[in-house]
């Protein structure tokens, strides 16, 4: 007994909240009760812990560390392995040690906050919880959604400073063995010091490819995690973080989110005609005014030709020095107000929109046909939430731009071939990105681009679920 208390003293050198008290219940027999004040209860030590030791003082009680009725707790383990002893202590458990025996008890302290809202993917309809950081918290809420045995949990512990606890979620009948399987190898073979987020292991587990697009979702709604779940795909939870990975992703899953499924067919799907017809107009609207100011003017009305010749009368820049000069403003008044709190980040982007753009077209610096373009792009964009769109949507915007500017109309042709190209040749853990619409799949096409009425939602996507494809009776 000894020997495990220098040893816990040792490896807790100069970490002042290990707390280690001494108990004797007879003349010989002696207990030592260690854990860290700042992740336990104290509370609890002294409810499952303390007092019970304390009745028993003085009685013949050689067997306490036998039996959990003497010493409840809400989880138990008995130690076999005193080299786990620091993975106890640091995830909130106190150790019991009478004599050469160890005992675990879960006593981890409240330190988490509340279930809030979701805060960057709210919606009018539907459920108002969201994830925190604790991990039992967060697997609960998908728990209370999918009530079947059938939904399994592997954990997996990562980082060699951190410990995280991480968990891979699948509902064993629909999802497909090879893809769980791979998912598993590719977390067993992360070597690293820590894990503090769900976006750090989502850069892992896809190895950081050249591709700008999204190829998984980060979302802090439990809802679209069961929806996932449902459809055959794979959930990733880790400890400390507010965000649950979905794996995989396709294109389609980014422009029209889950939220769309609490809404009418009829009426989203004009709404997810909008985004689509947004997503483009935010890569190509600067290019497409490039191409026709500078190249192809016969595509113009006379009488607005005329008018965009008199709004840039007197500009001293050229067409896409004034595009990337805005541009490049834009994205500092978008960056600031991510940046700054949220008391002052209105009256940022007031200032920006407001004052520097008049200030510039009075000044001459930019023409006011300019002012529209960059506006419109920025609106399109601001559609879509996912920070990994926007910073792939603004790639691809600076691609058109420089294309039009060489070669007008024809440029966005090739700006268009060139996305096509590239979003076709990304995967997606293994499986196309394109999906549904290249390849071409009818049953989750109307799950994402557009939305069919929910009684006719009756097969899961068959490159997704290998097993159990009927989710709907006929009736």
């Amino acid at each position: 007994m000894n020997n495990i208390i220098k040893r816990l003293q040792e490896e807790f050198k100069n970490v002042p909240d290990l707390t280690i008290k001494k108990i004797k219940l007879s003349f010989f027999d002696t207990v030592y009760v260690a854990y860290l004040e700042t992740i336990c209860s104290s509370d609890r030590v002294n409810d499952y812990i303390l007092k019970n030791l304390s009745d028993l003082s003085g009685k013949k009680k050689n067997k306490i560390l036998n039996t959990n009725s003497i010493l409840p707790g809400p989880n138990t383990k008995i130690i076999d392995n005193y080299d786990k002893l620091e993975f106890y202590i640091n995830n909130g458990f106190a150790i019991i040690i009478r004599k050469n025996r160890a005992l675990a008890i879960e006593v981890k302290g409240d330190i988490n906050r509340s279930i809030p809202t979701p805060d960057s993917e709210p919606a009018i309809n539907g459920p108002k919880d969201a994830f925190n950081e604790n991990y039992q918290v967060n697997m609960g809420l998908i728990k209370r959604r999918i009530k079947s045995n059938t939904l399994k949990t592997e954990e997996f512990f990562l980082g060699r400073k951190t410990n995280t606890k991480v968990g891979l979620l699948y509902i064993d009948d629909i999802a497909d063995t090879k893809l769980i399987n791979n998912i598993k190898n590719k977390i067993t073979k992360i070597d690293i010091d820590g894990i503090l987020d769900s976006s750090s292991l989502g850069q892992l587990i896809n190895k950081e490819n050249k591709v700008h697009f999204p190829t998984y979702i980060l979302t802090e709604r439990p809802d679209n995690v069961a929806r996932a779940l449902l459809e055959g795909k794979i959930a990733i939870l880790v400890d400390t973080s507010p965000f649950v990975i979905i794996i995989p992703a396709f294109f389609g899953d980014f422009i029209n989110p889950g939220v769309d499924a609490y809404n009418k067919s009829n009426n989203i799907n004009f709404l997810k005609i909008v985004r689509l017809a947004c997503f483009f107009l935010s890569m190509s609207v600067p290019a497409i005014y490039i191409a026709l100011v500078n190249y192809n003017q016969e595509t113009i009305p006379t009488p607005l030709l005329a008018s965009f010749a008199i709004q840039r009368d007197g500009v001293p820049f050229p067409a896409i020095v004034e595009a990337v000069m805005m541009l490049f403003i834009c994205e500092m008044l978008r960056e600031s107000d991510i940046r700054f709190p949220n008391s002052y980040g209105s009256a940022i982007s007031i200032l920006g929109a407001l004052v520097l753009g008049d200030a510039a077209v009075s000044a001459g610096i930019v023409s006011p046909i300019m002012i529209i373009v960059i506006a419109l792009t920025f609106m399109a964009s601001l559609i879509f939430t996912e920070a990994e769109v926007t910073s792939a949507l603004r790639f691809m915007r600076f691609i058109f731009i420089i294309l039009a500017s060489f070669y007008g109309i024809l440029g966005l042709v090739f700006g268009l071939f060139f996305f096509l190209i590239k979003i076709n040749d990304i995967k997606s853990f293994g499986m196309p990105y394109f999906y549904p619409i290249m390849p071409f799949d009818k049953n989750y096409f109307f799950k994402t681009i557009l939305k069919k009425p929910t009684k006719k939602d009756k097969k899961r996507s068959s490159i997704l679920a290998k097993k159990n494809l009927i989710k709907q009776g006929e009736n």
